[in-house]
């Protein structure tokens, strides 16, 4: 039996995944500011200060690495902007350095990536191989890359994928934008046009299941579906959904950046991009039209 080391297991896509990858018969282990005998059992690290607990890297076959601090969970403020790049670039020095020291048999590192790395385009079609953008995130993403990417010249695989406005029943992006809809109120950020490039989480976590087992498979790709949609014609199908009445409300960005700081740009940043990359690999999205989506995740709420 293989096994999968994950960071930031216990998140959103981290509990999915590790949920999928048990189903299809690997072993999962964590990395965790706890240590832990259960199941799956957790490896100590500290990214701060640069620990790491050996044998979680010796008894690795693939290490799938989600960690660092939640970019939408916390007013960006300049010591949080500084704690979102440094947490990734970090996190990456300390999975190099344990590969680099440790004699091991770790096949593959997947590493999440995100959207924000190309920045404010409009309607230009993104893929891979398209310029990072020169804004914070744009920036941060290019820096995290970076940090990852060192670890193939350890003669390791490596994989980043780039993720996109994931939706899940669980948390994220969808709860937030349903709850003022059973009120009769879509909000609208920016001018309502920005597209956003949503992806079902069940295709995440079969994505990054791809990116292990196909070992062609290295680099950047984008982690979305292949139809995004713009943010207003999202909310239109959301409330189509859920069969709810609304009134389209303009949120006025200013006001909400006293309470978001600069993560409030985020909101009406526009990012087209594709999927080709992935599709040529051979993966087939189990979703890949927003309104199946979103049937099925609607579904899951109610139960």
């Amino acid at each position: 039996m293989k096994t999968i080391l994950i960071t930031g297991g216990t998140g959103l896509i981290g509990q999915a995944l590790t949920q999928l990858l048990q189903k299809e018969g690997f072993a999962v282990t964590y990395l965790s500011r706890k240590r832990s005998n259960g199941k799956p059992k957790s490896f100590y690290w500290n990214v701060a200060t640069q620990e790491i607990d050996d044998d979680a890297i010796t008894g690795a076959d693939y290490i799938i690495h989600l960690a660092g601090a939640n970019v939408a969970g916390h007013r960006w403020t300049k010591k949080y902007k500084q704690e979102i790049r440094e947490s990734r670039e970090q996190g990456a020095a300390l999975i190099y350095s344990a590969l680099e020291r440790n004699p091991n048999k770790v096949q593959a590192v997947i590493s999440a990536s995100a959207i924000g790395y190309y920045g404010e385009r409009g309607d230009e079609w993104l893929d891979e191989n398209k310029a990072p953008g020169k804004d914070f995130l744009g920036t941060t993403c290019l820096q995290w890359e970076s940090s990852v990417q060192k670890i193939s010249t350890l003669n390791k695989r490596v994989v980043l994928l780039r993720t996109g406005i994931v939706l899940s029943s669980e948390g994220g992006a969808l709860p937030p934008l349903v709850r003022p809809l059973h009120f009769g109120i879509a909000p609208i950020f920016g001018n309502g046009h920005q597209y956003y490039p949503w992806i079902h989480i069940d295709d995440v976590c079969r994505m990054y299941l791809h990116a292990v087992l196909n070992e062609s498979m290295s680099g950047a790709y984008n982690t979305t579906a292949p139809e995004p949609e713009q943010y207003i014609d999202l909310m239109n199908q959301l409330a189509s959904t859920l069969g709810k009445w609304k009134v389209n409300v303009p949120v006025p960005m200013p006001v909400l950046q006293l309470a978001l700081g600069d993560f409030v740009k985020t909101l009406s940043m526009s990012t087209r991009c594709s999927a080709e990359k992935i599709l040529a690999t051979g993966f087939e999205f189990r979703y890949p039209q927003l309104k199946s989506a979103l049937m099925n995740l609607l579904k899951q709420q109610k139960k």
